[in-house]
């Protein structure tokens, strides 16, 4: 092993642990690895301060992991995160209300439709090709319709 790593303080491999997992949030996103992050930078600066050995240090790491994990937890149970746009990255939901050209004719409650420069799947009641129908809802890659 280098000498340098052998040499090493401890706090600065905390500190170091907590920012490789901080980046490695970005990477790998889940809201998960950010609390670990700052359990080691926090262990980090605890031994920077206070020296003291190694196995209290990993001792005070998993307390403040399982602390920040678990009021985090919490306090996104209290404070769902919600957003502005219900259907983002839901293609189908957002076609809703629209009016589609029946391309090929709605037999037996299928068919396809044209939705911008390609076609979907449809399911509604038989109507015959070039009519007009409107999504009333989506059902994973299928759009359901009923004549406009």
């Amino acid at each position: 092993m280098p000498d340098w790593l052998t040499n090493m303080e401890p706090h600065w491999a905390w500190l170091s642990l907590g920012v490789l997992l901080a980046a490695a949030e970005i990477v790998a996103p889940g809201f998960f690895l950010i609390w670990l992050g700052a359990a080691a930078i926090v262990t980090g600066i605890i031994a920077w301060i206070v020296p003291i050995a190694i196995p209290a240090q990993l001792a005070i790491f998993a307390v403040l992991s399982f602390v920040a994990l678990y009021g985090a937890r919490r306090w996104l149970r209290a404070n769902p995160i919600t957003t502005t746009d219900p259907h983002l990255n839901q293609r189908g939901g957002r076609l809703i209300g629209e009016v589609l050209t029946v391309t090929k004719a709605i037999e037996d409650g299928r068919g396809r439709a044209r939705v911008g420069d390609g076609e979907w799947p449809v399911r509604g009641p038989d109507v015959a090709e070039g009519t007009k129908v409107r999504v009333v809802s989506a059902d994973g890659g299928v759009l359901v319709v009923e004549p406009a």
